[in-house]
């Protein structure tokens, strides 16, 4: 069995977009910073959101039924500061930034890389996370900006006008 330190130390090698998971509807707002998103399948199209069962957001989203995906710019770093921050409301974590609606009325940041609107079809536990299989209902791009990655526990700039090693072969 892998220790839990070492797992970390592991994922800490992992890059992941940083993404801004929202939901509106009438357990209320919710709001909070994560990395474990990914594709499932184009049809229909179809992703999954890993979310700590400890967390308030959870319960919320699971009530309402519906989440946004919003992946940050680069630019955004301070907004996912700000929605990791604990003890700050959803309501001072959404005052950082511009938010708009799509299908679902979950907030939908302004200047994301994309806004990833859904419905949540199906919730499975695994140890101490809930993963959502979400089924997209609308999608906003904005295409041309620098991604906001997690890499080494840090961020990073990544995308379109990020440097690019002087030995990198296409």
């Amino acid at each position: 069995m892998v220790d839990k330190s070492n797992y970390r130390d592991a994922m800490a090698g992992l890059a992941a977009a940083v993404n801004i998971i929202t939901s509106n509807g009438a357990a209320g707002l919710a709001g909070c910073t994560v990395s474990a998103v990914c594709s499932v399948t184009d049809e229909p199209p179809t992703l999954l959101v890993c979310i700590n069962r400890s967390s308030a957001n959870n319960e919320i989203i699971r009530k309402n039924g519906n989440l946004c995906v919003n992946v940050l710019s680069a630019d955004q770093r301070d907004v996912a500061m700000q929605f990791a921050t604990k003890g700050l409301s959803v309501g001072e974590r959404l005052a950082c930034a511009k938010w708009s609606v799509l299908e679902t009325g979950a907030p939908v940041l302004e200047g994301a890389v994309c806004a990833i609107d859904c419905g949540v079809d199906a919730v499975s536990e695994v140890g101490t996370h809930t993963v959502f299989y979400c089924r997209v209902m609308a999608v906003r791009n904005q295409p041309g900006c620098d991604g906001l990655i997690y890499f080494g526990r840090d961020f990073h700039r990544v995308g379109v006008s990020a440097a690019r090693p002087a030995d990198f072969r296409a």
